[in-house]
Formats: C-alpha cells, structure tokens, sequence
C-alpha cells in the first residue's frame, strides 16, 4: 500500500542551493544593517524554524532567539483569514532591534496581526524577514524587509513549510499538488 507522501505530486521550485545562496546574501544585508547593534530574531513556529536557523548562523552580529506561535490555516491549504496567538514571546521587545523571521509572506494577515501585536512592545526597530513572498495573495498591506523569493500562488512545502505538518523536512521547497 502507498502512502499518501508517495500519491501527493512534488515539483521543486527552489532547490537548496538557490536557498543556501539567498539566505546568504539576506544575512549580509541584516549584518550591513545591523552594523555593531544587538538583534532579536523572533521566529513564527512552526514554519520559520529551518529558515531561521540557517539565517542566524550567517549573520554576524550579536543575536538572540524567541519565538511566537499563530494560527491561521490548522491542517487546511487555504487560511481561515483569523490569526490566533497561540504562543507570546517569553521576553520584553521594548527597546530592541527585533527582526519577525516568517516562512511565507501570503495573505499578510499573520505579519499585519504580529506586527500590530510587536508594536506595542515599542522596540526600537520592528523589522520583517519571510523566506516566501505570495504577493498575489495578499490581502492586507504588509512588506517584508528581507525577502528571499517572490513565489507565484501555488501552495508549495518543505524547508519548514508543510501541509497538515508534514513535508516541513523536505530541503527544497516544493508546489505541492494532490494526485487526480
């Protein structure tokens, strides 16, 4: 018997080597911009994870972790268009250098939501990084500061991005499309 991994369809889209070299260059930009300041890198659980532990370790600059937890699709391919904050940081962002760290930037709802959420922690710079950016998807007026790629609307997977939690292992990212 198949599993449901082997009949779902997988096309990369960007391989590793195309994410290696842009989450690169991205970490060259923040440490340019970040020159001799401390950052907080928040990470958006689940999905940010991968993306935020390669970009970490190429900045060069002085850095800590936190993270946040927000739901907006559950197990489903579309988003329910309600954000719910699931997990809070664990520290104060007042006065901090803070870069949101987010695998896709679609519909916009989740970053305008955290972004509204951060603000009012008044950190001395709010700032957003998304590996993925779905412009055609969006809904609601939001901009990403480091991008790694504009992405057309497909629903895509892997490199921390998943489909009811899976695939989120996957080094490349993936249009992800269920057997006909």
């Amino acid at each position: 018997m198949q599993s449901s991994a082997t009949q779902a369809q997988l096309k990369v889209l960007i391989s590793r080597d195309q994410i290696a070299k842009r989450v690169s260059e991205l970490a060259e930009q923040i440490t340019r911009d970040y020159q001799g300041e401390t950052i907080l890198f928040v990470g958006v659980l689940k999905g940010a994870s991968i993306f935020l532990s390669d970009l970490a370790r190429q900045v060069k600059l002085d850095a800590t972790f936190d993270f946040i937890s927000v739901s907006s699709y559950g197990t489903a391919k579309q988003s329910s268009g309600e954000v719910k904050l699931i997990k809070d940081v664990d520290q104060s962002l007042e006065g901090k250098n803070v870069i949101i760290v987010e695998d896709i930037l679609d519909t916009g709802l989740t970053l305008s939501f955290l972004l509204k959420q951060f603000a009012n922690h008044r950190p001395k710079s709010l700032k957003i990084a998304a590996l993925l950016d779905k412009i055609s998807r969006r809904i609601t007026e939001v901009r990403g500061n480091y991008v790694g790629f504009e992405i057309p609307d497909e629903f895509v997977v892997g490199y921390g991005l998943d489909y009811a939690e899976r695939y989120r292992n996957l080094p490349d990212v993936c249009v992800l499309s269920e057997p006909k």
